[in-house]
């Protein structure tokens, strides 16, 4: 896990990964559907988030469903995973 570490213009592979107290700078941060990262008291400064994989193609299906005229369940999603429904 790494921990108190700064990160300055890397590509950063975020999964299965716990981060405690670490810095992004201008980073590129990869998901790829693996295990969800964790963070923990961690600052971001422009950094892009990217997509590979089974996360790309979720999110993307996410994409069709909201434009087709879901919105509504999309959002409940979202909000059922980061617990803003309770």
């Amino acid at each position: 896990m790494p921990a108190a570490t700064v990160f300055t213009h890397e590509t950063v592979p975020l999964d299965g990964e716990a981060f405690a107290d670490c810095e992004f700078r201008q980073c590129r941060l990869v998901y790829a559907g693996g295990e969800p990262p964790s963070f923990s008291a961690c600052r971001f400064e422009q950094c892009d988030w990217k997509f590979e994989g089974s996360a790309a193609r979720t999110l993307e299906h996410l994409k069709v469903i909201w434009g087709a005229g879901a919105k509504a369940p999309v959002q409940g999603l979202i909000k059922e995973i980061t617990g803003g429904g309770r």
